[in-house]
C-alpha cells in the first residue's frame, strides 16, 4: 500500500497530502456552519436540514458558476484568497436577483498539483465570504489532475443553493413602462471581461501585474484583483414588494443581462452619462479601440447590480440600496437601449 501511494504521488497525485490538507481546513468549514448543517465534514455528501420557519411555500434556488480567467491574475501575483471570495459573492448575487437568500455552497477545485499554501488561501477566502454571506460551506471536491493544467494553475467552480418564498420571487413580470432603473456600483471588473482586459493591458499596452495603472496609484494587479461585491445584504434591506426586477451585471454587461428580466413589450433605456464610468474601463476602451456598445456588452462599466422599481419608490430604494438612477423602462421589444 505504501509503495502504491508513493508511486501515485510521483505520478502527480499526492493522496496523503490531499487528506492532510482537507483535515486542516475542517475548522474553516465549521466556522460557516449553523444548526441546520448535519453530519460530519468530509462525507460523500453534505447534509442540510430543510427547515424554513415562517415560510409558507419555500422554493429552492440553485446556481453554478466560476471565476473565469481572472484566475490568471491570481496566478501571476501568487495571491489566491480574493478569487475564493469572488467565487462565493458571484454565486450569491446570481440567486439574490430572484429574491433568494443563500443556504449552502459547494466548491470544486481542479489543480495541476496540490500546493498547501495555495489551497489554504483559496479555502480561507471561500470560508470568509461564506461567513459574511450567512452561507454554509457544506463541502467540495479537490481534484489533482497532473498534465491537465499548466504547472501552478488551477480552476474554480461552485454550486450554491438558496431559498425564497414562492410569493416573493423576483422575476421581472411586473415591470412596466415608466419604472425607474437603479444601478448599484461595482468594484471594478468583478469576474468578467478578463480575457479582453488581459489582452489589452498585457498584450497591447505591454504592462504587467506590477505596473502602475495609468492615471492611478494602483498597480494593474491590485486593480484587477478587486473583490466582486456581494449585493445580497443590501438587497435584503429593501421591502420585497418594492423590487420589480433585479439583474446581476456579469458576462454580457448591461446589454445582455437586462433583457433577461424584461417583459417582451418593454425596453430598458440606460442613460450612460448618469454615472461616472471608473477609470479602468476608460483605459480599456481607449487602448483597446473598443466600440461603445461592445464595452457595455463585455464589461459592467461600473454597475454591478441593477434594480427596477416603480417611479414612486425610486427615492426610497436609492437611499436603501445606495444606488443611482441610471435609466427608465419604456415600451419596446425586450432589449437594452444605450442612450448617449
Amino acid at each position: 500500500m505504501t509503495r502504491k501511494k508513493k508511486a501515485y504521488a510521483r505520478a502527480g497525485v499526492d493522496v496523503d497530502l490531499g487528506n492532510r490538507l482537507k483535515r486542516q481546513i475542517q475548522s474553516l468549514m465549521k466556522e460557516t456552519h449553523g444548526p441546520r448543517v448535519l453530519g460530519k465534514v468530509g462525507g460523500f455528501g453534505g447534509l442540510f436540514q430543510a427547515r424554513f420557519p415562517g415560510m409558507r411555500e419555500p422554493v429552492l434556488v440553485a446556481s453554478i458558476d466560476g471565476v473565469g480567467t481572472k484566475l490568471k491574475i491570481a496566478f501571476a501575483l501568487d495571491k489566491h484568497d480574493t478569487v475564493g471570495a469572488d467565487l462565493v459573492n458571484h454565486c450569491v448575487n446570481d440567486i439574490a436577483v430572484l429574491g433568494a437568500r443563500p443556504l449552502f455552497f459547494i466548491d470544486y477545485i481542479g489543480c495541476e498539483r496540490l500546493k498547501r499554501r495555495v489551497f489554504q488561501e483559496l479555502l480561507r477566502g471561500i470560508s470568509r465570504a461564506c461567513r459574511s454571506a450567512g452561507c454554509a460551506l457544506l463541502g467540495g471536491e479537490t481534484a489533482q489532475l497532473p498534465r491537465m493544467y499548466r504547472p501552478g494553475e488551477y480552476d474554480l467552480a461552485a454550486c450554491i443553493v438558496g431559498v425564497v418564498e414562492r410569493g416573493k420571487i423576483v422575476d421581472g413580470k411586473k415591470i412596466r413602462p415608466g419604472d425607474a432603473i437603479l444601478g448599484l456600483a461595482s468594484n471594478g471588473l468583478h469576474t468578467n471581461g478578463y480575457s479582453l482586459a488581459r489582452k489589452i493591458l498585457f498584450g497591447k499596452m505591454q504592462l504587467n501585474v506590477s505596473s502602475r495603472l495609468p492615471g492611478s496609484a494602483n498597480t494593474v494587479g491590485k486593480e484587477l484583483l478587486r473583490v466582486h461585491k456581494n449585493y445580497q445584504p443590501l438587497l435584503a434591506k429593501i421591502p420585497n414588494h418594492m423590487i420589480k426586477g433585479l439583474a446581476h451585471i456579469t458576462g454580457g454587461g448591461l446589454v445582455d443581462n437586462l433583457p433577461r428580466i424584461l417583459p417582451p413589450s418593454c425596453d430598458a433605456v440606460i442613460e450612460t452619462k448618469s454615472w461616472k464610468v471608473p477609470r479602468i474601463f476608460q483605459i480599456l476602451q481607449q487602448n483597446g479601440n473598443i466600440g461603445f456598445r461592445e464595452m457595455y456588452q463585455v464589461f459592467n462599466m461600473g454597475i454591478g447590480m441593477v434594480a427596477v422599481v416603480a417611479e414612486q419608490n425610486a427615492g426610497r430604494a436609492m437611499s436603501i440600496l445606495r444606488a443611482k438612477r441610471i435609466g427608465r423602462i419604456e415600451r419596446g421589444s425586450g432589449k437594452t437601449v444605450l442612450e448617449l
